[in-house]
């Protein structure tokens, strides 16, 4: 990410360094920040033969800081060629440099180097997750990535929702307000423009946000509450007319605040934490507009930028600024804050591991702390500088890059949020009814309850889930037993279907109800034609034990029938047999001989047309072979 980003961030990056006599005027570019300058004559110098640890550092920083990855690695090269004894950030550096080209293979070797000679998180981050690659990659082709039509050859960044428009930053030269070129990035001073989204996607022509807001300096990353009527942005350290500097006459950054007042931007205040001896930019508002979040390189931050968030009162006062802690911040740069509508955090980080340069990460806050942060993966991160995210509740955003295939500098890019929907129809398991008003719930892969909905009047449920995760879908219902069952959905966009059928644990007794269709029992088996209980018959058996013991009251009739083959008097004398000794093994296990009653009836009460003579398949015959328990009495 280049020229403008290099303003933003410089203050929270910097490493000063000695000087030298002979590269006297190129030091004192470099160290108020002119890197394109002190780059031309650092370049001078090498070329007529000089090396020096000093010199290929700042030319390799001039490049890194100034997001010129691709350049810095040669830089960086050369200065490891030397084989002196360097700071281990360099190791680090160097790794990003290398990622940013695409040779992870070295990026990682250096990434090992760096934690075997610092005592750095980063490295022990590295160490402790050598495949991240590979995870990064299993993560994504969540998003779809396009392009807009609001882009120039300057840098454009940082989007923010504004109404049905974007309001964003740009250090173009048409429509600035002041024609001031920066020495540090040799483009513009940065203003805020919008543009208003058309039906079919595309914007229209980019106007100057506001001359109220624009000054002659950097304004950039705006955000404006629900209602339009307040928004927070970054500005350097100016207001009415007046400048402010710290101690070595640097004019850093400042989050203000503006209040629309008869449509005009008007009220426009520093926030109290602001100071004139660090930076603090880039906010973000929580969804309840009451935390407002954001980075800064105050002091005691545990790098060169942190993600630091502070209470709105309802007052309009604000609390003590919060750093976020080290889950989140890195001894590198955390900053590009954005909330999401469901509370996500999401942000720019070169600390975490990542492809190269920033990558976009998102972190939840649950039981008082936030999770391990998740890059986002491809397309929404690349080899080089991504950030500037945002998205809405429906799934889609914006974002910030600097990545090939740009109009130049740092470009903004739209994009659509991968998403299955995984839906499906709660059933019971044996009657196949559709069950209305069944539970449904849906968990990640960490069994962590991610939602929770009621099918419909037709069983029939829905959710919208990420691509290419792992969920478990669990159905309960009351007189159910619940089921869940696991699924990895597509990695486009599309559907899933899982279907869920419930098992009935608790069922509906009364006099009539027929106990075997209950509990699914078609026949009490027996061996050929004899009627002693088989040990699979009496777990069946149990079954109806079990039920009439809860029920003290209940009279069951034992019915058993055959099917028509064989003759009439043998089935019938079979069937009372088979019935009776059934009878006798549950008075044996408990039951009353008072409450059964028994009787067999042969092929007299067939279900279907198979009597004798007319020709019918097993599985027909099998529909008249039978075991009924017909409650006759419940009082």
């Amino acid at each position: 990410m280049k020229t403008l980003y290099t303003f933003l961030l410089i203050g929270f990056y910097f490493v000063s360094f000695g000087q030298t006599s002979q590269l006297k005027t190129a030091d004192k570019k470099y160290e108020k920040y002119s890197y394109i300058d002190a780059i031309e004559i650092y370049e001078k110098v090498a070329e007529k033969g000089h090396k020096s640890a000093e010199l290929f550092k700042k030319l390799g920083n001039s490049y890194y800081f100034n997001a010129e990855l691709d350049k810095a690695a040669h830089w960086y090269k050369d200065l490891f060629n030397l084989n002196e004894e360097v700071e281990p950030e360099y190791y680090f550096r160097y790794a990003q440099c290398l990622k940013a080209i695409k040779d992870y293979e070295n990026a990682n070797k250096y990434l090992e180097l760096f934690a075997k000679n610092s005592n750095d998180p980063r490295g022990d981050a590295f160490l402790n997750n050598p495949n991240y690659l590979e995870k990064i990659e299993e993560n994504s082709g969540k998003y779809t990535l396009g392009t807009i039509n609001i882009n120039s050859e300057y840098s454009d960044f940082s989007p923010s929702f504004f109404n049905n428009q974007i309001v964003f930053t740009s250090a173009r030269k048409e429509g600035a307000i002041y024609s001031k070129i920066h020495s540090w990035t040799k483009q513009n001073f940065t203003d805020l423009y919008v543009a208003t989204k058309n039906a079919d996607g595309s914007f229209s022509p980019v106007e100057n946000f506001s001359k109220e807001i624009n000054t002659k300096f950097n304004e950039s990353s705006p955000v404006f509450t629900k209602d339009g009527k307040t928004m927070y942005f970054t500005r350097n350290n100016f207001n009415d007319g007046k400048k402010g500097k710290d101690d070595e006459k640097t004019m850093l950054l400042k989050i203000y605040k503006a209040s629309l007042v008869y449509g005009k931007w008007a009220n426009i205040t520093e926030l109290p934490f602001n100071s004139d001896n660090y930076q603090v930019a880039h906010p973000a508002l929580s969804p309840d507009e009451k935390t407002l979040y954001f980075a800064s390189d105050m002091p005691g931050g545990l790098g060169g930028s942190d993600l630091y968030k502070v209470s709105i009162k309802e007052d309009g006062t604000f609390g003590n600024p919060e750093n976020l802690g080290n889950i989140i911040n890195t001894p590198a740069r955390e900053s590009f804050p954005f909330v999401g509508h469901d509370n996500t955090l999401y942000f720019a980080s070169d600390g975490h591991l990542g492809l190269g340069g920033l990558d976009v990460f998102e972190t939840k806050f649950n039981n008082g702390s936030y999770s391990k942060p998740l890059n986002l993966g491809k397309p929404i991160n690349s080899s080089m500088d991504d950030f500037g995210f945002i998205v809405n509740d429906k799934n889609a955003g914006y974002l910030s890059s600097n990545r090939e295939g740009g109009n130049g500098f740092d470009d903004i890019y739209t994009f659509t949020v991968c998403s299955q929907k995984i839906h499906g129809v709660i059933t019971d398991l044996k009657t196949k009814e559709v069950l209305p008003n069944a539970k449904v719930e849906l968990y990640d892969e960490q069994m962590k309850k991610l939602s929770e909905v009621f099918a419909d009047d037709k069983g029939y449920y829905s959710f919208t889930a990420d691509c290419n995760h792992k969920y478990t879908v669990r159905a309960s219902k009351e007189e159910y037993e619940s089921n869940e069952k696991m699924v990895t959905t597509a990695k486009e966009t599309g559907e899933t279907k899982v279907d869920i059928a419930l098992e009935r644990t608790v069922f509906p007794i009364d006099e009539g109800t027929d106990l075997a269709k209950i509990f699914d029992i078609s026949m009490i088996y027996f061996d050929l034609d004899k009627w002693n209980i088989r040990p699979d018959a009496a777990k069946d058996l149990q079954k109806i034990i079990e039920v009439m013991q809860q029920y003290p009251n209940m009279t069951v009739d034992i019915r058993s029938h055959t099917d028509s083959r064989q003759t009439h008097k043998y089935n019938e004398l079979l069937s009372d047999r088979r019935a009776k000794s059934t009878l006798e093994f549950m008075v044996k296990n408990g039951i009353d001989r008072k409450r059964l009653t028994a009787k067999g009836y042969g092929e007299t009460q067939l279900v279907n047309g198979c009597s004798d003579g007319v020709p019918c398949s097993e599985e027909e015959h099998q529909k008249n072979r039978r075991s009924e328990f017909i409650i006759v009495k419940m009082n």
